[in-house]
């Protein structure tokens, strides 16, 4: 008998496998996804391997077999393993990004009151009486419930469950936390709740996507002429659709035939067999009949042809090293030439290549340099996308047709099956971590280890990289080359060398002493108004989205928070609501203080609706454009707007950091970041290295054409390090102060981290939990005898309740983290992120 290694959707250990026997006449292969008995339950799971030998004496079968062929590869699961180790999430979790959209298909579990305590507990929403009585019978069902429920947990299932009648499983663990879980299904057992499952169809491959249009049968013209002499009077929408396609013998499609003469018309004449269906394949994707402008080719400079040549050598001879390269070029120096270069040259050896960016924002502009480089041969992913999109570019990477891959951080999963080049461009972004769910990893990280398993080239690039990237091509573990210049006049085919943009730092601790209150510093007003006057375009840049950052009291100081999170609301004014920037609640402004009854409410803080009012009222003919996350909401309004601003339609550009990074505007001679402080209190040791990376990126927006650019910092804090370093476009004066500190504090790249939060929506429960968990920690590393490591907390983190839980954490600090974790029980309900990119 043989037997399967296999990863089940379930909350199991870490990179944990389960042993199945195989029935006799099935056959299996690693990369297969089935179905598989697991308790009481039938779950998915993938196969990672056969055997003849199982971990355990006793095996149950494999119960189905979803795919009839592998849809991961051998260096996809060695990749899956890897980042369920590393990243110590279950494995099934690790491998699940790797399939085609859709094919995680879980089990649905559906919870509702039994009949033999649906008497004793009522379902509210049954009594349609109104009033008092309807209240009386709420209270008395609540009485009811509580008598029923065993713990807390138990208490808010049945609460849930009456009010809804019925309820997913997968809904209370979304409100309440992963132990609820358990409270409903000790109520199952205990016949309180029926519990029943849906096992859901698995989507094997992509649907069918086919353009259909009518054409008149010419088989059958006598017999179409007979009948409308004879019948087309008494049938005058059939008659009128017949005649246009014999008459002009085209065809039409079957979209605009039933919205033009509707659907019985058309099925009428199908019935009769007066028309014929042709079927088109559909091309449904991102890109589909979307011209890209051509771009002409560039001569490189030198630095560029060292950097590609690299790359290209290391993709060719798959034992040379390093893997991994690193491209420091300032704002402007060409680094996407060289990510073409590289990529042509890679398609060239029969290789494909994976370019990732690190927000959806982004990924318009490249698609328009590649797919013009590359026509027909670039796929799109990104969350942004309809499920059939997804579905349709995954299976076109899948079998080949598209050699180029383009998207965020997910891109990196793309089953390309002979990987040559991976690309980050921005490989310093925050974004490049997923923070929300298991696995919580960095697509940095797992593109090294990708490249290192299939033998691919991976190239990052930045202007500002990350320090440990840096940190670790000064010590010759990555490849690295510096760009120092800016190249402008790059698409008329060749580069001449441009001067970066000049800074100019504002005090604006000056500016209040001096009498200008305003949010403008006189500097910034008077560049802005050149800079107009002469008919370029600007930049706006200030890090906060909103007309108010809060809305306190001033009498007696009280600040209007978030019920859900523990933050103050935002004012945005086209709303006129307060919203919170965390959850997305929104509440509307209290007329009076809700704590004294004051009517004395201020609205304190300035965001980019504020900088938009400002420009309104101080140059009243501008034409400014607000580009930020409560204005572009979707893919599409991103484009509208850059394209509207890209074609001289608006003259001031007014946003968040989505405006810092990589876009080319040649006509932007002027920036302004109104509050370059935004970001540096934040309770974070990397707080300097992201305000210096975002400063960096925006004042890289101006003098890209060939006019010289100008920016203004405006700042409370113009002596900090920072600050100072990106007016000077100076990495490496930030990089060794940085490291300074970071030495000194044994913070990354010195040591690692591993955080580990709780959530609960007790707050005494969270902090018990935590401190126990921090006790047994301490416990273990003392009994062990481990060095090095430094178990910090617990503390709330910022802020302290988020979606209506409580949090703490746990901060793991040493060379080797990992040897401690290993010694203590997580338990479930605790994420652990390891190498997280923020501790707030």
């Amino acid at each position: 008998m043989s037997y399967a290694e296999i990863a089940v959707d379930a909350p199991v250990g870490a990179a944990k496998v389960f042993s199945y026997s195989v029935p006799d006449g099935m056959e299996l292969l690693p990369g297969q996804t089935v179905r598989v008995p697991f308790g009481p339950r039938t779950l998915q799971g993938i196969v990672l391997e056969l055997t003849d030998h199982p971990q355990v004496e006793e095996t149950r079968p494999v119960s189905a077999l979803e795919t009839p062929e592998p849809l991961l590869g051998t260096h996809q699961l060695a990749l899956a393993r890897w980042i369920g180790s590393y990243y110590i999430c279950p494995l099934f979790d690790a491998a699940a990004p790797m399939l085609p959209p859709g094919a995680r298909q879980r089990e649905r579990v559906l919870l509702s009151m039994s009949d033999s305590y649906t008497a004793t507990a009522p379902n509210a929403d049954a009594d349609s009486s109104a009033g008092p009585a309807s209240t009386a019978g709420d209270s008395a069902a609540d009485d009811a419930i509580e008598t029923i429920a065993n713990s807390p947990g138990q208490l808010k299932v049945l609460r849930s469950v009456r009010r809804h009648g019925s309820i997913e499983l997968e809904w209370l663990v979304s409100q309440y936390g992963e132990e609820v879980r358990s409270s409903a299904m000790s109520l199952a057992r205990r016949g309180v709740l029926n519990r029943k499952t849906r096992s859901p169809a698995f989507i094997s491959g992509p649907g069918p996507a086919f353009a259909e249009y009518f054409r008149a049968r010419a088989d059958a013209f006598d017999e179409i002429t007979r009948w409308l002499c004879e019948h087309g009077k008494r049938a005058p929408r059939q008659s009128e659709l017949i005649m246009r396609l014999a008459e002009s013998g085209l065809r039409v499609s079957a979209v605009d035939a039933r919205r033009e003469f509707g659907g019985s018309v058309v099925s009428a004449l199908l019935k009769k067999g007066f028309m014929s269906v042709e079927r088109e394949p559909l091309d449904r994707g991102p890109l589909a009949g979307r011209e890209f402008p051509s771009f002409a080719h560039v001569t490189l400079s030198d630095g560029q042809r060292a950097a590609v040549a690299d790359v290209v050598a290391s993709v060719r001879d798959t034992r040379r090293h390093p893997r991994t390269i690193l491209v420091r070029g300032v704002t402007g120096s060409g680094k996407t030439e060289i990510y073409l270069s590289a990529v042509e040259e890679c398609l060239a050896l029969g290789k494909q290549a994976v370019v990732m960016v690190p927000e959806i924002s982004l990924t318009p502009q490249t698609i328009e340099r590649f797919a013009s480089r590359f026509p027909s041969q670039v796929a799109v992913l990104h969350s942004r996308m309809t499920p059939a999109q997804r579905r349709d570019q995954w299976w076109a990477v899948k079998t080949g047709l598209c050699p180029v891959v383009i998207g965020s951080r997910s891109a990196v999963f793309a089953p390309v099956s002979s990987l040559g080049l991976i690309v980050l461009d921005e490989e310093h972004e925050w974004t490049y971590k997923q923070n929300d769910a298991a696995p919580r990893y960095h697509a940095r990280d797992v593109a090294i280890e990708l490249g290192r398993i299939s033998g691919a080239v991976t190239l990052l690039g930045s202007a500002s990289p990350d320090v440990g990237s840096h940190y670790r091509a000064s010590r010759e573990i990555y490849g690295l080359h510096v760009l120092p210049e800016r190249l402008t006049r790059m698409d008329e085919g060749g580069g001449t060398v441009a001067p970066l943009p000049d800074v100019e730092i504002v005090d604006m601790r000056r500016e209040l002493r001096e009498g200008n209150a305003g949010m403008f510093s006189r500097s910034l007003a008077s560049e802005l108004a050149s800079c107009l006057n002469a008919g370029r375009q600007a930049i706006l840049f200030l890090n906060r989205r909103g007309a108010a950052s809060q809305v306190q009291c001033r009498h007696c100081g009280y600040s209007v928070k978030c019920q859900g999170c523990d933050v103050p609301l935002t004012y945005h004014r086209p709303l006129r609501r307060l919203v919170c920037h965390y959850c997305g609640r929104r509440r509307r402004v209290p007329k009076s203080c809700p704590q004294c009854l004051s009517f004395r409410l201020g609205f304190y803080g300035i965001g980019t609706q504020t900088v938009a009012d400002t420009v309104a009222s101080q140059f009243p003919n501008a034409r400014a454009l607000r580009w930020d996350s409560d204005t572009a909401r979707n893919l599409s309004a991103y484009e509208d707007i850059l394209n509207s601003f890209r074609n001289g339609e608006a003259d001031i550009l007014i946003g968040t950091q989505m405006l810092s990074k990589g876009l080319h505007l040649p006509s932007v001679t002027f920036v302004g970041v109104v509050l370059a402080d935004v970001g540096l209190s934040i309770p974070d040791f990397r707080a300097g290295e992201r305000t210096f990376q975002l400063l960096c990126q925006v004042a890289g927006r101006a003098g890209r054409g060939r006019e010289p650019g100008k920016v203004v910092f405006q700042t409370y804090q113009p002596e900090n390090y920072a600050i100072q370093a990106a007016a000077e476009q100076d990495y490496m004066r930030f990089y060794d102060v940085e490291m300074r500190h970071r030495r000194e504090h044994g913070n990354p790249p010195h040591s690692r981290l591993i955080r580990l939060v709780t959530r609960h929506t007790n707050m005494a429960t969270a902090e018990t939990q935590a401190q126990n968990l921090a006790e047994a920690l301490r416990t273990a590393q003392l009994e062990s005898d481990l060095t090095g490591i430094e178990v910090i907390g617990p503390t709330p983190p910022y802020p302290p309740r988020l979606r209506g839980r409580f949090r703490w954490h746990i901060v793991i600090r040493g060379r080797n983290p990992r040897a401690l974790i290993d010694l203590v029980s997580i338990p479930k309900d605790w994420s652990v992120d390891v190498d997280p990119v923020a501790l707030t």
